[in-house]
């Protein structure tokens, strides 16, 4: 910009003031050939005296010349070329009968040439040369181009200053965010970069914290994750050792204690199995590896699950009743659907007492299936509600470790929901105690006219 602002002005203006040179020379050529113009032939006598009653033209010299290019008549006082040849170019372009006009800058004053023919009854007779040496149109250009240089000079530095100061911030808010992304990437999960503004810096500077944050809330769920873990796994294993070395250790057991170990022992490593198979199915969808879905229809899979838990209500007191729309077909795996209605199912058998119901119904909704399993059992406080799908958490741990829970199968049933893009809720029972689970999957293309 300041190249341009340098240039382009200062030749615009050089041309302007060409052009305007070029035209008062042409002007006074014109009033000097007007005077000539009478003359059949062309000698110093009649050229002076021709020329005494023209005007002052604002040239700085005039050249007359015959045909030869002799100089007749010269407006110069001091060293008049009277008598002597003008060899210039533009003399010589007039005496072929051709105008010629120049104008240039030495870098002191405008030099503007100018020559024409004179003409008398179609026949060149002579040439008029006039010649202009401008040094005040100079000093006004060299002052012009002195001002773009010195304004030029001040917008370079300020814009120095200010690309320096800009700089400056810049580089200081993206260290400090560099430092941040090292904090994080040490493992200082809860740094946070420190940035204000509204500018794209401090945009990215947003989402880096939010990316910290989920990071940290991610960070802290694994730590969870792995202790609840280790400690559901190290119940059972410490049963099972503390039984193997009361048979070890005494002697003499009886084979009716014997039994009653071992069979206390098979329940542990069962206990231990169904919590390796949960956790390698949650490894499994958090590793984002899905098997793909097709139509399945809710209905028959319900039924085999309830013929399932009937054993297990049935030795509870439990009563356990469905009702399931045949129109309801999903996109999912029939394990998927299994997995769902057996945990919430199973769920409330084991927190239902003696008298108990627990009752599924499946219907469609628009374009989505709505399964809602509704029980009797204990409840759930208020304070827990929200938290009933988080893994290995337990309302009450005593009770869920005394009916054989492990805190993973409400965990399983939102991730597999979740999965398959549906939505799951737990509510309160609007009349008396118990809990309401409402899962919504979206109804498979055409399973309404199924």
């Amino acid at each position: 910009m300041l190249i341009l602002l340098n240039t382009y002005p200062l030749l615009e203006s050089q041309n302007l003031v060409f052009r305007s040179k070029v035209t008062a020379m042409a002007g006074s050529v014109k009033v000097i050939e007007s005077a000539l113009s009478g003359l059949e032939d062309l000698t110093p006598e009649n050229v002076s005296q021709a020329l005494t009653v023209v005007e002052e033209t604002g040239v700085s010299r005039i050249l007359v010349t015959d045909t030869a290019g002799r100089v007749l008549y010269d407006s110069r006082e001091t060293g008049s070329a009277v008598g002597l040849y003008a060899f210039y170019t533009e003399i010589f372009q007039a005496l072929r009968g051709q105008n010629a006009y120049y104008c240039s800058y030495d870098g002191d004053a405008f030099l503007s040439r100018g020559a024409s023919p004179v003409v008398y009854h179609n026949q060149t007779v002579g040439a008029i040369y006039a010649y202009e040496y401008d040094t005040e149109q100079a000093e006004l250009f060299k002052s012009l181009q002195s001002n773009i240089a010195r304004i030029s000079g001040v917008v370079a530095v300020f814009v120095i200053v200010l690309s320096l100061l800009l700089s400056r911030m810049l580089t200081g808010r993206i260290s400090e965010l560099l430092q941040a992304i090292r904090h994080v990437r040490e493992g200082a999960y809860s740094h946070r970069a420190e940035v204000k503004g509204s500018d794209e810096i401090a945009q990215i500077t947003a989402e880096f914290n939010s990316l910290t944050d989920r990071l940290q809330t991610t960070e802290n769920a694994r730590r969870r994750f792995v202790s609840d873990a280790s400690h559901e796994l190290k119940t059972p294993l410490a049963g099972i050792r503390l039984l193997t070395d009361s048979i070890l250790q005494t002697e003499n057991m009886d084979a009716e204690t014997i039994h009653e170990f071992v069979g206390d022992i098979g329940q542990e490593a069962e206990r231990l199995s169904r919590i390796t198979e949960d956790l390698l199915r949650l490894t499994r969808l958090d590793s984002g590896a899905l098997e793909q879905g097709a139509a399945v229809a809710v209905a028959p899979v319900l039924e085999r699950v309830q013929r399932m838990l009937r054993m297990v209500a049935k030795e509870k007191g439990v009563a356990l009743s469905y009702q399931a729309d045949d129109r309801a077909v999903v996109i999912a795996t029939e394990d998927d659907i299994h997995q769902i209605l057996y945990n919430i199912m199973e769920n409330g058998i084991k927190y239902s007492a003696n008298g108990g119901f627990v009752r599924t119904d499946v219907t469609v909704e628009g374009q989505a299936v709505v399964i809602r399993v509704e029980d009797n059992g204990v409840g759930i406080p208020d304070e827990d509600l929200s938290h009933v799908f988080e893994r290995f958490y337990r309302v009450d741990k005593a009770r869920s470790r005394a009916v054989g829970g492990t805190g993973l199968g409400l965990s399983i049933v939102r991730d597999t929901v979740l999965r398959r893009e549906g939505t799951i809720e737990a509510r309160h029972r609007e009349e008396g105690p118990g809990t309401v689970f409402i899962v919504r999957l979206p109804l498979a293309e055409g399973g309404g006219e199924a």
